[in-house]
């Protein structure tokens, strides 16, 4: 398969999976084992390519991103500090550990019955909206993104369904996750390039322009179909098709039928 069509593949994957609670990296790391495009170079692609994604909530959100709004760029900064830190603490033994495909798998399963058992819960809305969102609201969603740093969590996942459970209703958690990706995509993304930059070349501008430009529209169609999802359903079909999909791919790491090279 050449790069192209490999990044055309991930992208779309990317763009797919980065807002649904559904885990864009655990994805990315499946479908990159999958079509033995996981080396360093491709990990150093899927840094370049979640900034497609991330341009899709700029672009759809502009009304709000591109106007002084001190209280959101406040609870932006306050949810980002808590990932941020222990991120940076916990990089190294993440990034060897349980970037493959089983641990990914199993956190697809646990996640899967976090968010039916949340489901289960009687839970009353609080903060209706994103504009009513105190520092304390954001930072609790802040923290719920934490757990988002194990690959297959979903950070989307942890901070809609944390948010959630903190009294956010279910569209307001929505946007503030989608809010969130902005400056976590941005800050990871630079942090991991600067520490990759030596496997940086201008010849896989090709590649890296694809993956974003299939991401960017892939995700654009996600944001507006998940917030009109929202209004009128909740996440179990999400939380079934992960606890699915973990067995579906633990079953073919441990009884053949793919070839998982990670």
């Amino acid at each position: 398969m050449s790069d192209l069509i490999a990044a055309l593949i991930l992208g779309v994957v990317e763009g797919l999976t980065e807002f649904l609670p559904i885990s864009s990296t655990g994805h990315l790391i499946l479908a990159g084992a999958a079509l033995g495009f996981n080396d360093e170079r491709g990990k150093v692609f899927e840094i370049v390519i979640q900034t497609g994604a991330m341009l899709a909530v700029v672009w759809e959100y502009r009304a709000r991103f591109f106007r002084v709004d001190v209280a959101l760029y406040r609870n932006l900064v306050v949810a980002f500090i808590p990932a941020a830190v222990i991120g940076l603490a916990l990089s190294s033994f993440i990034k060897s550990y349980l970037f493959k495909p089983v641990p990914v798998a199993l956190a697809f399963i646990v996640g899967g019955v976090v968010i039916l058992a949340v489901e289960r819960m009687s839970l009353k809305a609080r903060v209706q909206d994103t504009r009513s969102m105190t520092w304390l609201d954001a930072l609790k969603v802040g923290i719920a993104q934490c757990f988002a740093l194990i690959p297959g969590t979903s950070r989307s996942g942890a901070t809609i369904i944390g948010g959630m459970l903190f009294g956010l209703s279910r569209k307001a958690a929505t946007e503030f996750s989608f809010f969130l990706a902005v400056p976590t995509l941005v800050a990871a993304g630079l942090y991991d390039l600067w520490k990759n930059r030596s496997l940086l070349s201008a010849s896989d501008a090709g590649v890296f322009a694809v993956g974003s430009i299939a991401a960017f529209i892939s995700a654009f169609v996600v944001i507006r179909w998940l917030i009109r999802y929202v209004a009128n359903h909740d996440f179990r079909p999400f939380a079934w098709y992960r606890i699915v999909f973990g067995l579906l791919v633990l079953a073919t790491r441990y009884f053949g039928g793919v070839h998982w090279t990670t």
